[in-house]
């Protein structure tokens, strides 16, 4: 997979400037990471890496036909459905209910896999989120704030379970916390203050 190029991309919603001509690399293999304050444009700029709205100006090179899989800022589980039910929904045939089941335990979830989304915590469905994202097929994983509302303990489970997981694959990581970027062995940052 080659370095994504994000070349002079403009957006704007009405008088509302969020990107100016901006640009910045992306590179395969690795965890990027986006950090900026709320409003400076970070689930703008993951909305318009996934095609889920167009830039004004500019260009996004290279991702055409990537396999994207993503954790939204919001959970988007089937709240009907168990925890255990919301990864096998998403993921490959090829992934067996062992390795779901496996997936869930790693991040303490074992006790809560066949609860109804409904029923779980908003840690609980954060990490049933996680793990459909990381067992699904894809060629760069988009993580918005994936670990927020998770006690220390849990996170660092969390996490250490999250970077296991991407080894040596795109990840884009949304966070305010560098110790979180740090702990994922983040190599690039791309800091979105004051940019507009």
């Amino acid at each position: 997979m080659k370095k994504m190029q994000i070349q002079e991309i403009s957006k704007r919603y009405g008088n509302t400037v969020v990107f100016d001509r901006f640009s910045c690399t992306l590179y395969p293999g690795e965890v990027n990471v986006l950090f900026g304050a709320s409003g400076s444009g970070k689930t703008t700029l993951l909305r318009l890496l996934m095609g889920l709205e167009e830039a004004d100006e500019g260009s996004l090179s290279s991702f055409e036909k990537v396999r994207i899989s993503s954790v939204f800022q919001e959970d988007r589980l089937c709240n009907n459905l168990s925890a255990f039910s919301n990864v096998k929904l998403v993921v490959a045939s090829s992934v067996s209910s062992d390795q779901i089941q496996e997936a869930l335990i790693a991040v303490g979830l074992e006790d809560a896999m066949r609860k109804p989304a409904r029923e779980l915590s908003g840690g609980m469905k954060r990490r049933v989120a996680l793990v459909r994202a990381l067992l699904a097929t894809y060629d760069l994983l988009v993580l918005d704030e994936p670990f927020k509302g998770l006690d220390e303990l849990t996170k660092q489970q969390v996490i250490a379970y999250t970077e296991k997981r991407t080894k040596d694959k795109m990840v884009i990581l949304v966070t305010h916390d560098p110790e979180e970027a740090k702990l994922l062995g983040a190599k690039h940052v791309i800091n979105l203050e004051g940019i507009a």
